[in-house]
């Protein structure tokens, strides 16, 4: 066995993906030595001789590598008065962007260099034709594969480059196959694709049929090259002064400052973006909403009560004490205070008398009503306990048509998962007039969602203790194809309203909605903890962008 002989079985073993390590001044020495024509027969030996063959090292490149590029652009511009970036690159054998950052560091000194913008169409070879240059075309990989012993189709098939491989070695006449045996028809190929594309990787030029070729085979594609026509400035010099960032009190106290070069101030620069808070995306749909709301004339109630008697969260909206809405399983009781005991004293009254005995043409719950239930302090279980606060007050101060709205957080006892939490928004909207109808309803729901960008709308009786009648609100959403519930809504009865003091034919329409849903369908959040809670991404919050709705 001769040295070559020994090499090739040592690349043999050697690792090969998309090439061999980085190589060395020894491979490039051994390189040199070697003939083309010691490679036949020699296929590990080969492939390492073309993937060095890439680099092309020469003692020029390898000391430009190291050296220190500024200077030699101005040492290169005295004895010459302008170039080419990308024509220089290509002489000089290195990475172009290396170049006009190099460049670039130049142009930080006002007047040294002058430059000009160029763009030049050049060829590169594509992700396909960067490995067919490495490794081989797929037609002569093939004429390998195939050897002197011939070699089965199937086999061949199932290498990553036999399909096009064979198709290519046939169509050149290479190989032949005869009963599922592929045997070689020539016995000395050259691996031309190969030879062309490192042609063009190394900014040689080639035939232009080959070019075709390898453009049909899209091995190569036109891209243009944006570069840099560089020129001597009004001051340059070949010897550049440090240029100093900032003057500094050691410069004034010795007056040092007079001898140094100060770098130009760049008074477009936007700076440093200085850390601040960021609107959570609930808050940002929030925001929308409010604006919708104050749009159609309504005003915003305090919701600054988040603990809540129960008289004010159930029994003011004629809710009986019995009803399942109260169990521990829905509510969420505080034990610290646990009661409340300051109520308007006649109001509580009328209330009492309109669950236990009835009134107002009511018949009422006819049960026993005890204040010790009224008196238990909840985490407010829905934003209608700050409306009957403000009911009964407008009540008192005398009515007057009103327009109100809120948008805060309420508690329900819920089990968690990826569509309900413990805590949540509800956005809710109250309006008082005489001769209410659900007509009038109706005309603000279909304004309101307008605004919001929903006008195919429906709407379904359904059942709530404080309201009747009582709707459901649906919109046909054209993604899942289907109608989904986006609201309810209703009349709040005369057993709620009466007790309060308002006139008889005092009408008050509610509605309301969730604000997470929309906030989850504007962002494309799946699962709600992923909005708000404890597993919130952060990023979600410094990144998302302002809520836009479509009007």
């Amino acid at each position: 066995m001769n040295d070559l002989d020994r090499l090739n079985q040592i690349l043999q073993d050697q690792p090969y993906i998309e090439g061999f390590a980085q190589p060395s001044s020894v491979d490039f020495s051994t390189r040199s030595a070697v003939k083309e024509k010691d490679l036949k027969g020699r296929e590990h030996l080969e492939r390492w001789f073309h993937h060095l063959s890439s680099y092309e090292m020469t003692a020029d490149t390898v000391s430009r590598s190291t050296d220190n590029f500024p200077q030699q652009i101005l040492d290169l511009l005295a004895s010459s008065t302008e170039f080419n970036s990308i024509e220089l690159a290509q002489q000089w054998k290195v990475d172009h962007q290396k170049l006009i950052g190099a460049i670039k560091s130049l142009l930080a000194n006002e007047g040294v260099l002058a430059t000009k913008d160029v763009t030049e169409k050049r060829l590169e070879l594509t992700n396909e034709g960067v490995q067919f240059a490495n490794e081989g075309s797929p037609e002569f990989l093939v004429f390998q594969f195939v050897g002197t012993e011939g070699a089965a189709q199937a086999d061949i098939m199932k290498q990553p480059f036999g399909k096009i491989g064979m198709a290519k070695a046939m169509q050149a006449k290479w190989v032949s196959v005869d009963k599922g045996l592929v045997v070689r028809k020539s016995t000395d190929v050259v691996d031309s694709t190969r030879k062309f594309l490192e042609s063009l990787r190394l900014g040689e030029d080639v035939d232009e049929n080959q070019k075709k070729e390898l453009k049909k085979r899209k091995l190569i594609s036109e891209v243009n090259i944006k570069g840099l026509l560089v020129s001597k400035g009004e001051s340059f010099t070949t010897n550049l002064a440090k240029q100093e960032a900032d003057l500094t009190p050691e410069m004034i106290a010795s007056g040092s400052w007079k001898d140094k070069q100060f770098k130009k101030y760049n008074f477009e620069s936007l700076g440093v973006v200085p850390s601040s808070g960021h609107l959570h995306p609930l808050m940002k749909v929030r925001s929308e909403f409010r604006q919708i709301f104050f749009s159609m004339g309504f005003s915003e109630m305090a919701t600054n009560r988040y603990v809540e008697s129960s008289f004010w969260n159930f029994d003011a909206l004629f809710q009986p004490q019995q009803h399942p809405a109260r169990d521990a399983h829905d509510t969420f009781f505080v034990s610290d205070p646990a009661l409340s005991t300051k109520f308007p004293e006649d109001y509580l009254e009328r209330v009492k008398t309109v669950h236990s005995q009835g009134g107002y043409g009511s018949a009422g719950y006819n049960y026993d009503w005890k204040i010790e239930e009224a008196q238990k302090n909840v985490l407010r279980t829905h934003t209608t306990a700050v409306s009957a606060r403000q009911l009964y007050q407008l009540a008192q101060e005398g009515f007057r048509p009103s327009k109100l709205f809120s948008i805060d957080r309420v508690f329900r006892n819920e089990t968690l998962d990826a569509t309900h939490l413990a805590e949540f928004h509800q956005v809710e909207g109250v309006i008082a007039e005489k001769n209410l109808s659900l007509a009038h309803l109706i005309g603000v729901f279909t304004e309101f969602f307008k605004k919001l960008g929903i006008t195919n709308l429906r709407f379904k009786p359904t059942y709530n203790p404080y309201t009747e009648p009582s709707m459901e609100i649906f919109a046909y959403h054209q993604g899942l194809a289907k109608w989904v519930e986006i609201g309810n809504s209703g009349m709040f009865r005369p057993e709620m309203l009466l007790p309060m003091g308002l006139p008889a034919d005092v009408n008050v329409a509610g509605y309301g909605l969730s604000l997470e849903r929309p906030t989850m369908i504007k962002y494309g959040i799946n699962n709600i903890r992923d909005l708000f809670g404890s597993k919130i991404d952060l990023d979600v919050v410094y990144n998302t962008p302002i809520c836009r709705l479509d009007k």
